[in-house]
């Protein structure tokens, strides 16, 4: 069940986005709200009919085969355990196809882009920025980039299903559906769990990964259709900064 605003970590939250500057903490408050009234990933007690499931994914690939750009912005936590928790914001921007740019603003700088053939992820304060190929990425946030194209959830999970909504504080309102995704073998997370509002946009995204640790996105004022420029997910690495070759670097033995 999520905290209220005015419990003592809730309260942290705040002043600790506070220390990021005035203008920083406006952009920031409406997401930590939402962070902290949104539930824990929770496995559900039983299931509607697959065929429901089904429906949902199919009315969400139809809205975003109508998308040829996004952007949204977004809120991120990762929890690993009971004492490791991170929380950051950003916007997203997607463009047919397959291009993909996540802007991290706070608390820290960062770039996770796919340009069509690689997965970069940049961290200004570390002078290093890292690529693999989209085929080859295991990132969470790859498969995202499905969304300006064919959102598929039937080429991730082995099977789908829908979330009882338990109606309490945090739940999803109503309207709301919760989709829950066992994955095919091959990728990269133990389940995942897609929160759509009455126009089948995505709000949230809770992906469960092996070792207890859980992520979780959500998503809100998107855009669609509006102009994005093909350069603005194409990377530039700025002066001295490092490029690590994953891909390389997955070939190199002992």
């Amino acid at each position: 069940m999520g905290e209220g605003l005015s419990s003592p970590s809730a309260r942290s939250l705040l002043a600790a986005c506070y220390t990021l500057g005035m203008k920083r903490f406006v952009l920031f408050l409406p997401l930590a709200a939402m962070f902290y009234s949104a539930p824990a990933f929770a496995r559900p007690r039983q299931h509607s009919s697959r065929s429901d499931a089904k429906r949902i994914s199919r009315a969400i690939a139809a809205h975003y085969r109508r998308a040829k750009t996004l952007e949204a912005v977004f809120l991120q936590t990762y929890r690993a355990g009971e004492n490791d928790l991170r929380v950051e914001s950003g916007r997203v921007y997607f463009r047919s196809p397959g291009l993909m740019r996540w802007d991290y603003e706070a608390p820290a700088k960062k770039l996770f882009l796919t340009d069509g053939h690689y997965a970069w992820f940049y961290v200004p304060a570390n002078h290093t920025a890292s690529r693999t190929p989209m085929r080859k990425s295991a990132d969470w946030r790859t498969p995202f980039a499905l969304l300006t194209g064919k959102a598929d959830l039937g080429k991730l999970c082995s099977t789908l299903s829908i979330v009882p909504n338990p109606g309490w504080p945090g739940a999803p309102p109503p309207g709301h559906v919760v989709v829950d995704c066992r994955p095919k073998k091959h990728e990269d997370f133990v389940g995942a769990q897609i929160e759509v509002d009455r126009a089948s946009r995505i709000v949230r995204v809770t992906v469960e990964q092996a070792g207890g640790i859980t992520t979780e996105v959500r998503f809100g004022n998107w855009k669609e259709n509006i102009p994005l420029r093909k350069s603005l997910f194409r990377f530039s690495p700025p002066p001295g900064v490092a490029i690590v070759d994953q891909e390389a670097l997955a070939g190199v033995g002992p």
